[in-house]
Formats: C-alpha cells, sequence, structure tokens
C-alpha cells in the first residue's frame, strides 16, 4: 500500500456535493438530528445549481387553474413514458409543499401584484392534460437556482452541519459484507487525503455534461459520483438519454433559459420564420426541450439556419420591451451582452441546441436508497448509499426533462432521503471496527494515477473524449455514426492507460485534479455510447434516425449498464414502474407523443 497518512473523520451520514439537492439532504439530515457532514469540491454557492435560471416547478395555480395531477401526466408525457409513476407521483404532489418550504426558508420569489409567488409558463407544462398552457414555474426572476442554493447553503450552517470546502471525493470504501461505509477524499487546499466514515453516504455530485464538447455544464460537472459507482461495480440506468437544450448561447454554450420563451420570446431561422409553428402546432416555442432541439438541427440541415455559416438560430425577445425584459430577465440580458455582443432589447439572441442535462445515473427509488437488480426481477437497496439530484435516476425525468422540474427534483428528493435516513439510521451510532486494509485499493488507484508518466497529456485526451461524444452522441443517432462512436469512444478510454501527471501536488491547480475528473468522464462517456447503440427506437431525448419511432412492446424499459476495467459494457433491463402509489392519481397509458 503507498504510504500516505490518513485523516480519519466519523459522521452518522456523510453527502458528497453541495448542490440543491446535497444541501436540502445536508439540513434535513442535521434537522433530523444525525450528525452530518457535506463535502464539497468547489465552495457551496459556487456548486452548478447556481446557475439554474427559469425557475422551479409546482402547481400553486397563482397564476390560474391548476393541480398536481395535470403536473404528474405532463411529465410522464415530456419523459415519453420512460419515467417511473410512482416516483413522479411522488415528485409533483410534494412539490406545492416543497416551493413553499422554500418560501419560507428564505428564497425570494418574484412576486404578482396580489404578493402571491410569480410563476410563468414552461415548455410541455399544460393544464387538463394536455387541453391548456400552464403557468407553474416558481421564478425569482431568472436567477431562481442562485437564490435556492444561497438559501439552503445557510439553512446547513444554521442547522449544524459539518461542510469541507474544497475536497474531491476519489473513491467509495464498501465493508467485506457490501455495506458503503465513507469515501476517500482529497483536500485539494492542503493536499492531504482523508477517509471520511459514515453510516449513510448520500452522492449528489451532479450530472457528467462535461463529456461533451458543447455543455452548458461548469468545468466542475465531471460526474464523480457516477464515476464512483461504476468503479464500485454499480450499474448506472438510462445513460443513452441526455438532453441538449434548444438554446445555448452560439460559440459560448452558456444557457438561455427556457423561462424567456415562457414571458413570449420566440425562435426564427433565416426567412425570419417562427418556424417551430410547423413542428409543435399546438405548443409552439413551447413543446419540450428535445422537440424544440431537433426542430432547430433540423433547420439548419435544411440550410435555413442564420449567421455566416447558416449554423444556428435566433431567438427574439425584442418585442417583451426593455420594462419586462429588465424586470423579469436580466440575467439573460447581462449573458447575452457578455457572452454574445447582444443588446436584447435591439436584436436576437444566436443560439444552438447545447449538452445539458443527464436523464441517467444511479439508480434509485424514491427515498433516494440507491437499488441495483439481483436477479430476475429483485431490486435491492445498496446498505448504507444513497443518492439524489442528477447524479441520480429516480427515475422521475424518463427520457427527456421537461424544465424547471429539475431544480424540484433536487428539493423534493433531497427531503426524501433526509426523512428515510431519519428512519433507518440512529444518531450517534457506533462505528465497528473495519479492515486493516479497506483503503488500500483506493490508495493503490489514486496513487498509480498521481504517478502516470505516460505520452499523452490530460488535456489531449480530454478534448479526443468531447469531440467524439459531440460528433457520435448528439441530437440525432444513427446505426452508422453509433457504431463508429463506440469504436472511438473504446480507444480513448484505452488511451487513458498513456496519460501523463505532470503535477502531482495534489492540490486545486494541479494536473492531478483533472486526470481524476477526466477518469470519472471517459467512464460514463463510455456507457453513454454503448448504453446509445443497444436502443434501436427513438424515445425523449435519444433520437434514433434509422429507427424513428417508439417501440414500446420492447423498449419500454430502463438500461441498467456496467463497465470493467478493461472499458467492456454489460447490460441489464427493469421495467419502467407504471403504477401509482395512490389512488390519488391514475396511471398514464403510452400514448403519441405530440405537442
Amino acid at each position: 500500500m503507498p504510504a500516505y497518512k490518513i485523516q480519519e473523520h466519523k459522521y452518522d451520514m456523510l453527502v458528497v456535493g453541495a448542490g440543491g439537492s446535497g444541501l436540502r439532504a445536508t439540513f434535513g439530515l442535521a434537522e433530523k438530528g444525525l450528525k452530518t457532514a457535506c463535502i464539497s469540491k468547489v465552495f457551496p454557492t459556487r456548486s452548478h445549481t447556481v446557475a439554474a435560471q427559469g425557475g422551479i416547478a409546482a402547481a400553486l395555480g397563482n397564476m390560474g387553474e391548476d393541480d398536481w395531477r395535470f403536473h404528474f401526466y405532463d411529465t410522464v408525457k415530456g419523459g415519453d413514458w420512460l419515467g417511473d409513476q410512482d416516483a413522479i407521483e411522488y415528485m409533483c404532489k410534494n412539490a406545492p409543499r416543497a416551493v413553499i418550504e422554500l418560501e419560507h426558508y428564505g428564497v425570494p420569489f418574484s412576486r404578482t401584484e396580489s404578493g402571491h409567488i410569480y410563476q410563468r409558463p414552461f415548455g410541455g407544462m399544460t393544464t387538463h392534460y394536455g387541453k391548456g398552457t400552464a403557468q407553474r414555474t416558481c421564478a425569482a426572476a431568472d436567477r431562481t437556482g442562485h437564490a435556492m442554493l444561497h438559501t439552503l447553503y445557510q439553512q446547513a450552517l444554521a442547522h449544524g452541519a459539518t461542510v469541507f470546502v474544497e475536497y474531491f471525493a476519489t473513491d467509495l470504501i464498501f465493508d467485506t459484507d457490501g455495506t458503503c461505509v465513507g469515501v476517500l477524499a482529497l483536500d485539494m487546499n492542503e493536499g492531504t487525503l482523508h477517509f471520511f466514515r459514515a453510516h449513510g453516504v448520500v452522492l449528489a455530485t451532479g450530472g457528467y455534461g462535461r463529456a461533451y464538447f458543447s455543455c452548458t455544464s461548469a468545468h466542475t460537472c465531471t460526474g464523480d459520483g457516477g464515476g464512483m459507482a461504476l468503479r464500485a461495480g454499480l450499474a448506472l440506468q438510462d445513460m443513452e438519454f441526455v438532453q441538449f437544450h434548444p438554446t445555448g448561447i452560439y460559440g459560448a454554450g452558456c444557457l438561455i433559459t427556457e423561462g424567456v420563451r415562457g414571458e413570449g420570446g420566440y425562435l426564427t431561422n433565416s426567412a425570419g420564420e417562427r418556424f417551430m409553428e410547423r413542428y409543435a402546432p399546438s405548443a409552439k416555442d413551447l413543446a419540450s426541450r428535445d422537440v424544440v432541439s431537433r426542430a432547430i438541427t433540423i433547420e439548419i440541415r435544411e440550410g435555413r439556419g442564420v449567421g455566416e455559416h447558416k449554423d444556428h438560430a435566433f431567438l427574439n425577445l425584442m418585442q417583451l420591451g426593455p420594462e419586462v425584459i429588465h424586470e423579469r430577465l436580466p440575467g439573460i440580458a447581462e449573458s447575452a451582452r457578455i457572452f454574445a455582443g447582444v443588446d436584447v432589447t435591439r436584436e436576437p439572441i444566436p443560439v444552438l441546441p447545447t449538452v445539458h442535462y443527464c436523464m441517467g445515473g444511479i439508480p434509485t427509488n424514491y427515498h433516494g436508497e440507491v437499488m441495483q437488480k439481483v436477479g430476475d426481477d429483485n431490486d435491492v437497496h445498496v446498505p448504507g448509499l444513497y443518492s439524489i439530484g442528477e447524479a441520480a435516476c429516480v427515475s422521475v425525468h424518463g427520457g427527456n426533462r421537461l424544465g424547471s422540474n429539475s431544480l424540484l427534483d433536487l428539493v423534493v428528493f433531497g427531503r426524501a432521503v433526509a426523512e428515510r435516513c431519519a428512519e433507518t439510521h440512529k444518531p450517534n451510532a457506533p462505528h465497528k471496527d473495519l479492515p486493516g486494509d479497506i483503503l488500500d485499493k483506493a490508495l493503490d488507484r489514486f496513487d498509480r494515477i498521481r504517478h502516470a508518466n505516460g505520452e499523452l497529456s490530460t488535456a489531449q485526451i480530454r478534448l479526443n473524449m468531447q469531440r467524439t461524444m459531440q460528433a457520435d452522441a448528439a441530437v440525432f443517432r444513427t446505426a452508422a455514426s453509433l457504431k463508429e462512436g463506440c469504436e472511438k469512444i473504446d480507444v480513448v478510454y484505452k488511451s487513458f492507460e498513456q496519460v501523463r501527471v505532470t503535477d502531482r501536488s495534489m492540490i486545486w491547480n494541479s494536473d492531478l485534479i483533472e486526470t481524476l475528473e477526466l477518469a470519472n468522464l471517459l467512464e460514463q462517456a463510455v456507457v453513454t455510447m454503448h448504453s446509445a447503440e443497444q436502443r434501436p427506437e427513438s424515445r425523449g431525448a435519444h433520437a434514433r434516425e434509422d429507427f424513428p419511432d417508439r417501440e414500446d412492446e420492447h423498449w419500454m424499459k430502463h438500461t441498467l449498464a456496467t463497465i470493467d476495467g478493461d472499458g467492456k459494457v454489460a447490460f441489464d433491463y427493469r421495467p419502467v414502474h407504471t403504477q401509482t402509489l395512490t389512488d390519488d392519481v391514475k396511471s398514464v397509458p403510452p400514448a403519441k407523443r405530440v405537442y
């Protein structure tokens, strides 16, 4: 074993990640009396939740008639019938309470003249089961994630949780009986290694958008939880479903919220035509994200793109007027000015579909417990392990997430996991003795990467991975592009054996940190590409040109994918949960998804 001095910490519960879901779980657990630590590789208020703009969905009915059952229907339909309807019922039914809780904690939501929380329309959100347009998305101007994250961090501190800032979790640690007992982590300020022991570990590490060349994700979104789960031999679920947001700023990837279209913005092509009327006659610019992304891509392919290279579209909001823009979309005006050089009160924003959200992740039930399939039909909880947020796949988003359901997912299941752990774990329970070699495997891997001395830089391998994913696991996919993509991504994965780490100092600015992140990204990139190749249908964000229709008879099921040390991917499946939890709402049978 490498000669590293390890500092040990003992807690009842450990949360890895300090975004919206991680902080909601952290203060929820502390509130229940469990001694809780949260470790985060960035300062909590720099977590990527801070970038969420448009809002959080809940059927409050402040701007017109609404019902959580309408929200439930929209979410099932939006996910193209791949979402588990028991989990979707749980989320939508608990949404109003979750938002009111946030209000009471201090989130400064925008207000109507009567003082109620302001709600805007969002894509795919309807009333009366598709017959009307819902104003369901509760907003704090266009900085909702920022408002939520700061509030949740304050609550975590107020409830006495301990937050370890700028710690990078490298691997999950399991006892000999398969129970997760903690994580090995690196303090990037001091360059020291720490073993965080806990009776329960909650992975809230976010998505892996940085596996792609163009994405809306922060550079820290490297899917660290998913990487740790795969290395532990656990399966990830539905990794072929990666959402492209239709409106990333052209050339920069920076997100322009769907709230712009909710407020009345619209897309145009080179002829100045509002082309969404052709693709979604009813919902138009507020169709679901996968529909709008494919529409923009088709317009460009058929020669109606804008700009010198005819390779993007325009998003128009000049018609809203300066007053509305500065009151409801101030952050968008600022982003457009900085990243596109555009004054949105006078000219349109150049936009292009950009990787935005990972529907797949660590499979869990609606309590946040990590589930793995054993035998033909049995799902069992991996003892001691939980996951929430974008790192997890509950699955409430199915094959395509509806906008403003992500912030809802964070707080509903962050709260749910805290409640579940309070039922199953007792405060101050003793920690049992562990084998003396329990850290050896994780330390050996860490030391091997730290002292890697191959011929390829981390940046070279990362760029090869990102270009491969962008080219072959994109908005439209074919058997040929995916076969080629699988071959190329396997070569990139193999090339990691030749990585060279030049700065081994174990602190933030070192080459080592980016190499550890790349290892996490690479495993998930391989699983994503191979998962896409093996699903011969189009469903949600997974659009196959050679299989343009949804195929419910054989493929209304979740993909479970594992990867071995040689990069070989293996698959299993489990059925979609089509039954609801209660009689309060009926399950939604599969139907053609039109807007």
